[in-house]
């Protein structure tokens, strides 16, 4: 606005100007007024010039604006994303640190210190893998159960948290650290809700010939122990009809094939109820076959794991008949 009153101003003074030179009033009247009209149409073109020049400043002030908009928004998603890598940064450090939580922990006890220990007490203790009961999730965490020994005696591990990949792992002879608590079940005494990390070294146990204590009350010091059975004789058992058979699915024959096998055998003139526990020996393992084919009467040599129900009950994972 203040270019259009300097060239109005200009516009009237060359035509005061005109005046005083001599000319006319009739011609210079409008010669002033073209003057004014064409200073006029001057200062309006200066005007829309410098409201185009302060439209231009203002679009590059948006623009600027934008910019600072968009640099603060890059910002912003930059310190997000660092703010995501420091969140994750920190779960896997807590996840590592939930893990060490897990690991088992508690001073290694001796075979003896844990057979001492009361039922319900805490126990960690190390020892070897020497078969494992199968794998399945339960609401949604995976479990097995393991049998489980060192030199000198055995470990019953029952449904112990893992992975499948763990238990991939954990293959026959793999040394582990297990804490847990001590339980017991019908006579078989276990470890249960345990954690476990596997360590270096290797251990298979030699099956032990305990035959001859079948009898004897010190069987029991070597429960769940890899062991032997030698020139025993199968006995008959009953069926839900009331034959007699080599042998049951399920303890009562109201099973079919898959199910447990039960079959009787004797020693010394005492018999003794065996087991092919179906998730240790599935239906298309040998024993579980070797088993079906058993008659009454067939002289066998057996090996399996010292395992107690209610007193002996073997849990057999070979048969040879004689």
């Amino acid at each position: 606005m203040k270019k259009k009153t300097i060239a109005t101003l200009l516009a009237f003074g060359l035509a005061f100007s005109m005046i005083g030179c001599g000319a006319k009033t009739e011609t210079a009247e409008p010669a002033a007024e073209a003057v004014e009209e064409t200073a006029e149409e001057s200062a309006e073109t200066a005007e829309e010039t410098a409201d185009a020049a302060e439209e231009d400043t203002t679009a590059e002030e948006t623009a600027d604006a934008a910019e600072e908009d968009t640099t603060a928004e890059e910002t912003a998603d930059a310190a997000e994303e660092d703010a995501t890598a420091e969140e994750t940064d920190e779960e896997t450090e807590n996840a590592d640190t939930e893990d060490a939580a897990d690991a088992a922990t508690g001073e290694v006890m001796s075979h003896d210190d844990y057979i001492a220990a009361d039922v319900d007490s805490e126990v960690t203790i190390e020892t070897y893998v020497q078969a494992m009961q199968g794998w399945w999730e339960n609401e949604g965490v995976g479990n097995a159960t393991f049998y489980t020994q060192d030199e000198d005696g055995a470990y019953f591990l029952y449904n112990m948290p893992c992975s499948k990949e763990e238990y991939d792992k954990l293959t026959k002879g793999t040394k582990i650290k297990v804490t847990g608590y001590k339980s017991e079940w019908e006579g078989e005494v276990e470890i249960t809700d345990a954690k476990f990390e596997i360590e270096d070294g290797s251990f298979e146990a030699e099956p032990l010939d305990v035959t001859a204590l079948l009898a004897d009350d010190s069987l029991i010091d070597h429960q769940n122990e890899y062991v032997s059975f030698k020139d025993m004789v199968v006995e008959p058992s009953k069926d839900a009809d009331g034959n007699e058979v080599a042998f049951l699915y399920n303890y009562d024959g109201s099973g079919s094939q898959g199910d447990d096998l039960y079959f009787n055998v004797s020693a010394d003139g005492k018999t003794y109820t065996f087991t092919v526990e179906s998730y240790l020996c599935d239906k298309d393992s040998d024993v579980y076959k070797a088993v079906e084919a058993l008659n009454v009467g067939d002289t066998v040599d057996m090996e399996g794991f010292l395992y107690w129900y209610q007193g002996v009950n073997p849990h057999i994972t070979s048969v040879t008949v004689k």
